[in-house]
């Protein structure tokens, strides 16, 4: 090395240091943490001078919260591309500083990038990566050692910063909950929405939310469609409060109610048309000046699908064994998980109906195409669980969440539900990967992606497994599986069940 170089060098290596002082004094300062991923990316960017740069951090649930970027020319990336990206994967390995060439972060081509990981103690925060160091003459530079040692030491320094602030932030929030909670408790703080909040980030159910927003002030039928714990009752709960509706909203699920009570159910019945039935009133009549929401609507015979069409039209309802029609003010939300032109076709469902439903029709996406939306639900589940048992909201450690976020719910928003509230329920401390994934597993009712063999079949059982597909054989096996998990507490058994304790008690166990 040539005496400039050395001098060049030396002068490098005293601006690091200096920038390391500097940027320790900087991070001490009691502000949020944009404004400190703000300031940290700064400083590394005078210092490493790359072409473009990032720093993104993570909050407790795996969702982004603090995004800074330098150097995109397009539209910089979102905090949930940058988090699921392969290099931070990397970082969670703890691989310590990743160095790559010729690759891509969050979409952004590269030649050489550097990354390192806001890691304190067990803790990530999140990382901080330098892309393509600029050229300056004719070389092609690249990112030296002492660049690698730089980045990594402020990487260390902004983890610990970031812990700090975040104790405070929580130490705060702990503070205005009690604050809130006292309001509530004299009466002062009231929620129109109260249970009726839908958790809409990702892009598809941002639609369906401005849409249910659009709609529920009008008196059109509408028509949900979308598979089991979507969360379709909770649309019609939000569109009936919404709507403005004086009424009550009245639930009946078709599927649930056997086909020779459900029209007594819906439209009332009249007393004394056989020995020993008292007069009801029907789901319509209640209903009146508010909201009917009928789950399950393929599940409708055909014939009561006729009474039904009846009384969308003529906007009144007879009661069984009545004669005289009686006026009904009526919203009719209609839900079903079915393929009801399908069951057109199949003569199981009446096109004239359908038309009738289907005023405006909205389709609910499965969990598995709004990922997006998957730590803002474990974060609103948790707090609402620990809100409701009067316990600290545990926090979920990284890789515990990369697992939710890969996992694809066939039971959809209900089964994360209960998945989350039964890793609060056995959690000591944070949620790891071990118990998510112990969770996962049982409630698949099959072995972890990891395990692909089969499971043994029960004693007595036929060697082609077909003795034990029997649905009570089923049921009681995964429910032993889930107190096996809980170590025998019955009551956290019922919670990941999602049933009461009693029920447990009744079938034995």
């Amino acid at each position: 090395m040539t005496v400039a170089g050395s001098n060049l060098a030396e002068k490098r290596r005293i601006l690091q240091l200096e920038t390391l002082h500097d940027l320790a004094l900087a991070l001490r300062a009691r502000r949020g943490e944009q404004e400190l991923v703000d300031e940290l990316l700064g400083r590394v960017c005078s210092v490493l001078d790359p072409a473009a740069a990032v720093a993104v951090t993570q909050d407790a649930y795996g969702g982004p919260q603090a995004v800074a970027t330098v150097g995109w020319h397009e539209a910089p990336p979102d905090g949930e591309a940058l988090l699921l990206d392969p290099t931070y994967r990397r970082l969670l390995r703890g691989e310590g500083v990743v160095e790559a060439r010729d690759g891509e972060l969050a979409g952004r081509p590269y030649r050489e990038l550097l990354a390192a990981p806001l890691a304190h103690r067990e803790a990530r925060f999140g990382y901080l990566a330098v892309l393509d160091k600029e050229v300056r003459g004719s070389a092609e530079p690249s990112f030296s050692e002492d660049d690698r040692r730089f980045l990594d030491a402020v990487a260390a320094l902004a983890a610990v910063s970031l812990d700090g602030a975040r104790q405070v932030a929580s130490l705060e929030d702990q503070r205005q909950r009690l604050e809130e909670e006292n309001k509530s408790l004299r009466g002062q703080l009231s929620d129109e929405l109260s249970g009726q909040r839908i958790v809409a980030h990702a892009p598809a159910m941002r639609r369906i939310l401005d849409l249910v927003q659009r709609v529920a002030p009008r008196g059109v039928n509408v028509l949900v469609r979308g598979e089991s714990g979507t969360g379709k009752e909770l649309v019609a709960k939000l569109l009936h409060v919404l709507s403005g509706r004086a009424g009550a909203l009245v639930t009946v699920n078709c599927a649930a109610i056997p086909e020779g009570l459900l029209e007594s159910e819906l439209f009332g019945i009249e007393g004394g048309v056989a020995t020993g039935v008292q007069a009801r009133v029907g789901r319509f009549a209640l209903a009146d000046g508010g909201t009917l929401f009928l789950d399950e609507i393929g599940d409708m015979q055909p014939a009561l699908q006729a009474k039904l069409l009846r009384a969308l039209q003529e906007r009144e309802v007879v009661k069984v064994g009545g004669r005289r029609p009686v006026p009904v003010d009526v919203r009719v939300v209609a839900a079903t998980h079915q393929d009801l032109g399908a069951l057109i076709e199949e003569g199981r469902f009446r096109d004239d109906l359908y038309y009738r439903l289907k005023g405006v029709e909205m389709e609910l996406p499965p969990l598995r195409r709004r990922r997006r939306d998957i730590p803002h639900l474990v974060r609103h589940f948790a707090e609402e669980f620990c809100r409701r048992e009067g316990i600290v909201t545990p926090a979920f450690r990284s890789d515990a969440t990369a697992l939710l976020l890969a996992y694809d719910y066939p039971g959809n928003v209900r089964e994360l539900q209960n998945i989350v509230e039964g890793a609060v329920s056995l959690a000591e401390g944070e949620i790891d990967r071990e118990l998510v994934e112990s969770l996962l597993t049982s409630s698949a009712g099959e072995q972890s992606p990891d395990e692909r063999t089969p499971p043994e079949p029960a004693e007595g059982a036929a060697a082609d497994g077909a003795g034990d597909l029997d649905l009570e054989t089923v049921e009681r096996r995964h429910i032993h599986r889930v107190l096996r998990l809980t170590r025998g507490n019955k009551t956290a058994a019922a919670r990941i069940l999602g049933v009461d304790r009693r029920t447990l008690l009744r079938k034995g166990f």
